[in-house]
């Protein structure tokens, strides 16, 4: 063996023992945190029967409980007999981050388990019990639980400990073995988080999230592997299979554990709780109760969907050139998305942008033509946007170093010792915005109305907002622990006031990936973040799917992925890049989903694009037209997302909820509204699919044959490449006006599928 190949050997072991060591004491802590605080009860308290409306809040003498007027045989919320369901103890926490991914260890002290209950008092819209809670080092911490009628579908609770030095409360009540749980935000690894023990905290999702080698390279570098939990969208907010939903209202950092079979064990870092149990019939009527609170996402423009957007970069002659191929084809056109308006760099990422919110000139001469000539075909331009800056004063053709200007005027958020907090992205530091700060609000706001708006952009990528470091200083004096989760939505009130003062804010439009709590009120619209360019189900195109799914029980009705994926990994031990086998796939997955937009991913090089050859410029004109094809019916339901806060895409539990087969389901297939089911090829090499139909008679949209399902059954059918699985049930108009739009632009296929289509051809076209 050679010397240098021993070194490298040595400090790779050597990686890994210092690895191991650390994860083992950080493990040993973290177990003894997660363990559930749970003790016994005490009562005094006599039996009650509290109407709060049509809420019905009994205690029976062992265990609390909440039904409702118009299903009162139905229990929406209760605890366990005869055990405590309150407790508190207080914390210490140890947080890291790097790049956007955070590690939280917690230490307790002082924890008080057992319960009493000992008095309720009420009214006609409010109920109060209270207790003590006694501590394991003595003594007792009085608390109060609260519950309050807010309307016909939502029953607002508190629970507060009257000691303010106790700051961690554990809320536990009962679940039922075979429910399953759906929401919590944007979860990429499961739909149904039954079995699971899930943070509540935004962050990045990062790279690998468990695929290996991958996660431990990006563990090793920069800290940033992800895990199977970590995600953009993270929201305390759940549907179940037994139409049980519950949400919280806090923003510090929570967890819910899922992990024993009959209970749900809620941690939070406060000694005090604020939340909703809510009440529907269904899936979809438990995300309108939700919705109503939370607020719905508004109408898209509707220029927006009615063909592809054009994700592009490499300045203004590439774009024309792409631009010809496109219209020579006549290819559905919404809009030129040019990330890198603001100019490239290159890091050992990749291609990155210039965090400094101006154009580039010299990267995209002759813009102002460009876009003129854009807007004569009725494209319109977009751009990108995040809430950090970067040092310019390297950067040739700078007209103004933004970053230096925040820097004098004291707009960035601050660490400990009262200096600007500069965070690490890959091989550059970057100030970010604090946006409780009004005067670093309206610099930022005056900034991009000139240099973004004022150019033309009719919409933007709003990226990141998930990095706000835990021990960060606020302008306003609070502290990154509170603000951490209400960054995200802070950061889309920007967006959304920049647009809201523009002569016709109907016309803008922004996406965001990072979200918490209220912000599908505020973003125009989201798409699932970086996915791998694989086929994996931990990072790649899977989780795009799941992403989607997952989101639209909370309230995030507009999403959709990167047509590709983004991460590209170059490495001598292993690379991820884009096929084009998985290019043509994400086509189809994402032509059935709000948005069709493409992204050259972080090494475009590398990568095999949209434009690559005849055959992937054949196979995304297509997918762009059959995209079109829906367009009538999407825009019937956005309208009705932005009145009732329905998923454009849904899991087939929200569409078939007495179906108990659909619970299995994860990416495999969805729902587009009521009328349309479609099943993705997510795997390499494959030609068909197995499609789930539940009861009912349903009509495959490629070759009209009509499958009758009496009881709900599994069928195979073809898939090839331009092709994919996509049926609509009997009677539907939604399903004939669809084959009828696809004939009229000579998209079915001549003939049903033959064994040309079959082929190892990446491209079946007619």
């Amino acid at each position: 063996m050679k010397r240098s190949q021993r070194t490298i050997l040595l400090t790779v072991g050597a990686l890994l023992v210092g690895a191991g060591a650390y994860y083992a004491m950080n493990t040993a802590l973290d177990l003894y945190a997660q363990r559930q605080i749970q003790g016994d009860l005490f009562n005094t308290l006599e039996k009650q029967r509290i109407s709060l409306g049509q809420f019905l809040v009994q205690w029976d003498g062992s265990s609390l409980k909440v039904t409702h007027a118009l299903a009162p045989e139905r229990t929406l919320f209760s605890t366990l007999p005869h055990q405590g369901f309150i407790a508190a103890a207080i914390g210490e926490e140890t947080v890291t981050h790097s790049r956007g991914s955070f590690s939280i260890t917690d230490q307790r002290f002082n924890t008080c388990r057992d319960q009493t209950l000992k008095q309720v008092v009420h009214n006609g819209g409010y109920a109060l019990f209270q207790g003590k809670l006694r501590c394991a080092g003595g003594g007792q911490v009085p608390y109060e639980l609260a519950f309050a009628l807010k309307s016909n579908s939502q029953l607002g609770f508190s629970i507060k400990v009257q000691d303010p030095r106790y700051n961690r409360l554990y809320f536990t009540y009962a679940s039922e073995p075979d429910e399953r749980f759906f929401g919590f935000g944007e979860q990429f690894s499961k739909l149904d988080l039954k079995g699971s023990r899930l943070p509540i905290f935004v962050q990045e999702q990062g790279i690998g999230r468990g695929l290996q080698p991958l996660t431990f390279g990006a563990n090793t570098v920069a800290g940033a592997g992800g895990t199977w939990d970590s995600t953009y969208i993270s929201v305390p907010h759940y549907i179940t299979s037994k139409m049980r939903s519950m949400m919280l209202e806090n923003s510090e950092y929570m967890v819910f554990d899922l992990r024993k079979k009959d209970r749900v064990h809620v941690q939070l870092f406060s000694g005090e709780m604020h939340g909703q149990i809510l009440y529907g019939d269904t899936p979809t009527q438990l995300i309108k109760a939700y919705t109503h609170f939370i607020g719905h996402m508004r109408e898209l423009p509707a220029w927006l969907t009615k063909g592809a957007v054009i994700g592009m970069q490499g300045g203004t002659q590439k774009v024309r050139e792409v631009w010809g191929k496109l219209k020579a084809m006549g290819t559905p056109i919404s809009a030129f998305w040019l990330q890198d308006w603001v100019g490239q760099r290159n890091t050992s990422f990749g291609k990155q942008l210039w965090w400094n919110w101006e154009l580039d000139q010299q990267h995209y001469p002759d813009f102002k033509s460009l876009t003129v000539d854009l807007k004569a075909s009725g494209i319109r331009t977009m751009g990108y946007l995040n809430p950090f800056l970067v040092d310019t004063s390297r950067k040739p053709g700078v007209q103004r170093n933004l970053y230096q200007e925040a820097l004098e005027k004291g707009y960035f958020v601050r660490n400990d010792e009262g200096e600007p907090y500069l965070l690490q992205q890959t091989d550059f530091k970057a100030g970010l915005i604090d946006f409780t700060n009004q005067d670093a609000n309206r610099w930022l706001m005056d900034v991009v109305q000139k240099n973004l708006i004022d150019q033309g952009f009719s919409g933007w990528m709003a990226d990141f907002g998930e990095g706000l470091p835990y021990d960060a200083r606020m302008y306003s004096g609070s502290s990154g622990k509170v603000n951490h989760n209400l960054y995200p939505v802070m950061w889309a009130v920007f967006n959304r006031n920049l647009i809201d003062q523009q002569k016709n804010p109907e016309e803008y439009v922004f996406f965001t990936r990072s979200g918490f709590t209220g912000s599908p009120y505020f973003s125009s619209l989201f798409w699932t973040g970086d996915q791998l360019v694989s086929w994996d189900d931990k990072d790649g195109i899977k989780t795009a799917v799941m992403g989607l799914l997952s989101s639209g029980f909370s309230g995030f009705s507009f999403n959709h992925p990167d047509i590709g994926g983004y991460t590209t990994i170059k490495n001598p031990l292993q690379s991820y890049t884009r096929s084009k086998e998985l290019l043509l796939r994400w086509m189809e997955l994402s032509a059935f989903t709000t948005v069709f937009r493409t992204h050259e991913g972080n090494r475009p090089e590398d990568n095999v694009q949209f434009y690559s050859d005849d055959e992937t410029l054949k196979q995304f004109d297509r997918m762009a037209k059959v995209y079109r094809a829906w367009g009538f019916y999407r825009s019937q339901l956005i309208l009705e997302a932005s009145r009732t806060g329905l998923p454009v895409v849904r899991h087939m539990f929200l569409q078939f909820p007495q179906d108990p087969k659909v619970l299995d389901i994860t990416y495999q297939q969805y729902m587009v509204g009521r009328d349309l089911l479609f099943a993705p090829v997510l795997n390499p090499g494959q030609q068909e699919v197995d499609v789930y139909l539940p009861a009912g008679t349903w009509t495959e949209v490629w070759t009209g044959e009509v499958f009758q399902s009496a009881e709900g059954q599994k069928v195979t059918v073809k898939a090839p490449p331009g092709y994919p699985a996509v049926f609509y049930p009997a009677g539907s108009r939604v399903g004939e006006k669809f084959r009828a739009n696809l004939s009229k632009l000579n998209l079915m296929p001549l003939e049903a599928f033959q064994d040309p289509c079959l082929s190892s051809t990446p491209v079946c076209l007619p």
